[in-house]
């Protein structure tokens, strides 16, 4: 147990951990002192002065920021002398800060507007002129106004710390020090906003959000980002029906204040012009736009005829629809329409990995788990690219507990610059390269194997035998692309029982009829049956959607209520937060033609569904409140054997620029300069991000 010291602080006796910093110990007692260099999770700058407390006994200020906690300290933090020297330092913080505040894009959330509220003069007695530079585009995201700059340092720290980047430094000393990019004049980097939402004060702000509204005039709505797998909270501000801007300044989930650049800014395809808004019918001529009710009757009636003659249906599904609509549409093609051919676009191996773990508890990994681990080993992915949430928690963990960090991929990546160990191997050489760190990795207290799409079948066995041949706690996360991918094969959305999957629906030259929701399989396929009736439910005119007969206007993650469940099978709620005028969401589309087709697959609200996937989905009978408090809650699903699928298994290979069809349509992740660059692909894929759904 830790050892505690009591101490006082405004007259109130607490108890702190020894060692604690005297700012967190006072945080936790519900005393506020005021800081702005100060961030939990960074290295300690000193540089802002605000937190300076008087401690009885000593001859001067102190710290609050860099002084533990001690036995019998008594502090004070609204003393006189405290509240005079915040004040100057707030006047000498003011001496070349412009007074902007009502076009500042931080008013209402600037840390420096509040404390100069609280304890600055109510006029200036500087007289000089103002040090003033020009403000600066760095990137399409990033603006930075110099004269507003308190030097702080969180940025830096931000940028280099937490995101592993470094773009950000000082330059010069004195009134004119500022901040500076990597390159002179400009941002090479992941273009996260890391250093804007820290900033404090408005010298940082995003092309996106500035000069839109106020904090106080949006919705704010929590949701989950429909991107990458991770299942990061995105908090999107929402007005007049629109989204301007995204961010987690309240730390509501798994991810807290974490936000790679997909999962801030890229919202913006959901008001993208070429946005489907009405059902779309093939002609001679092309496609001419028809009614709902139109819609509806024609694939109803194109279904019961191809049913009734015994014909053959192929059913396509999404990785970023949600359990629910993924549940409907398993059930729909299975009960309804009598068909195994259902698949997904699968980019891991969660049959084998599933079924390799069967019957076995506490093996599968959380996100919070890649904090706590004391060693964390990553084979086949370029992380930092993929998952970069992860890759964020290996950080955190390597800087707050020491893990140790090993890699096994094909060519450099950033784990790199942090891993005790680092081995490159061949395509198809993971296993050997994983087994070259045996004695290592058997020193380690635990273990997290993170591993990609490049390890899979008879190689995934070996992995988890090899993990179980080390005598210590291991566990595992399968990494899969996008925001519903484990949701996807979870709800059933794979070819069970001897169904065909996508490759075989797709070579298929009898099939009568396929269904494509939310996917893109044409992309870089074709379809061998001429006679097929396509019917393709999305939010843009794709590839796929280009050949359909019939094309339906979705509505994205961002416009609809549900669950998804992220990479490591934790179930989280997305919430509505706009709308698009004429789309439906693909649960109400398939449940409106269950309804034509006067099949009875029960009802098809969000909540109805999500009741009847607890009563029957394994490891998805989780505890509500969790999830109607914005919680995450971890599923169970190693309760059975799981058998062997048809079909290829590969990752899209996204970077952080790119996330299959949605990246197509995001007007800010074309915008940036920055190149996807090489990441690692154990299957060959070509690294551009090309997925299929």
């Amino acid at each position: 147990m830790a050892e505690l010291v009591k101490l006082t602080i405004d007259g109130r006796s607490i108890e702190a951990e020894k060692g604690t910093l005297l700012i967190e110990a006072a945080r936790q007692s519900g005393i506020e002192i005021p800081a702005f260099c100060y961030y939990e999770g960074y290295t300690l700058q000193a540089a802002c002065r605000m937190c300076l407390v008087e401690v009885e006994k000593t001859p001067k200020l102190q710290v609050g920021c860099t002084l533990p906690v001690a036995e019998g300290m008594v502090v004070h933090t609204d003393s006189d002398i405290v509240k005079k020297a915040r004040k100057g330092t707030l006047e000498f913080l003011l001496t070349n800060h412009p007074l902007d505040c009502p076009v500042c894009d931080k008013g209402g959330e600037c840390e420096l507007q509040d404390m100069v509220f609280r304890y600055g003069a109510g006029e200036s007695r500087f007289t000089e002129r103002k040090v003033h530079t020009d403000e600066k585009q760095w990137s399409p995201v990033v603006f930075f106004d110099a004269p507003r700059c308190i030097l702080c340092y969180r940025c830096v720290r931000a940028c280099n710390e937490g995101m592993g980047v470094g773009a950000l430094g000082i330059a010069n000393r004195g009134v004119i020090a500022e901040i500076v990019p990597n390159h002179h004049d400009h941002l090479e980097c992941d273009e996260c906003g890391a250093c804007i939402d820290i900033c404090p004060v408005g010298a940082l702000t995003s092309g996106i959000y500035r000069y839109q509204t106020r904090p106080w005039e949006m919705q704010h709505v929590g949701t989950i980002c429909t991107h990458c797998g991770d299942g990061c909270r995105t908090t999107l501000g929402v007005r007049n029906g629109k989204i301007i801007r995204g961010n987690n300044r309240d730390r509501s989930g798994i991810n807290g204040e974490f936000l790679c650049v997909k999962g801030r800014y890229a919202f913006d395809f959901v008001e993208h012009p070429e946005r489907l808004q009405s059902p779309m019918l093939k002609t001679a001529s092309g496609f001419e736009p028809i009614s709902w009710s139109q819609a509806l009757s024609l694939v109803a009636e194109k279904f019961l005829d191809v049913k009734a003659k015994g014909g053959k249906f192929g059913i396509i599904g999404s990785e970023h629809t949600t359990n629910e609509e993924n549940f409907f549409l398993a059930k729909f093609a299975r009960q309804g329409l009598g068909t195994k051919n259902i698949d997904h676009h699968r980019s891991g191996d969660l049959a084998t990995f599933f079924d390799a773990l069967s019957g076995r508890t506490d093996v599968l990994a959380t996100t919070g788990d890649l904090y706590t681990a004391k060693a964390v080993l990553v084979a086949g992915s370029d992380l930092s690219q993929q998952h970069p949430f992860l890759a964020f928690q290996i950080r955190a963990n390597v800087r707050h507990h020491g893990a140790h960090v090993y890699t096994v991929t094909a060519g450099p990546v950033r784990e790199d610059q942090q891993a005790a160990a680092s081995v490159r191997v061949g395509k198809g050489g993971e296993l050997g390269g994983v087994e070259s760190l045996r004695d290592k990795l058997k020193a380690e207290g635990d273990l997290v194997i993170v591993f990609g799409d490049a390890i899979q079948g008879d190689a995934l066995r070996k992995l988890i035998a090899f993990g179980d041949s080390l005598g210590i706690p291991v566990k595992y996360i399968c990494l899969v692309d996008y925001s519903n991918s484990r949701g996807a094969f979870d709800m059933g959305l794979v070819p069970r029982d001897g169904g065909l999957s996508s490759e075989q629906m797709l070579g298929s030259a009898d099939l009568d009829v396929l269904w494509v929701v939310g996917a893109n399989p044409l992309k870089h396929a074709s379809l061998a049956s001429k006679k097929a009736f396509v019917v393709v439910q999305d939010l843009f005119l794709t590839e796929t959607a280009k050949q359909a007969d019939i094309v339906l206007p979705a509505a994205s993650a961002y416009e609809k209520n549900g669950t998804v469940t992220n990479v490591c099978g934790e179930v989280q709620k997305l919430k509505y937060a706009v709308g698009v005028m004429g789309t439906k969401t693909d649960l109400e589309i398939c449940g409106l033609i269950a309804k034509e087709m006067k099949l009875n697959l029960g009802i098809w609200l969000p909540d109805k569904v999500f009741e009847e996937i607890r009563k029957t989905v394994h490891g998805y009978n989780v505890p509500l409140p969790v999830l109607a408090t914005g919680g995450a809650a971890p599923t169970l699903p190693l309760n059975g054997r799981v058998a062997a699928l048809p079909g290829t298994i590969q990752s899209a290979g996204d970077t952080l620029f790119t996330s299959g069809t949605l990246s197509e349509y995001s007007k800010l992740l074309n915008s940036v300069m920055e190149s996807p660059g090489k990441l690692y692909s154990g299957q060959g894929t070509d690294g551009r991000g090309q997925g299929g759904s």
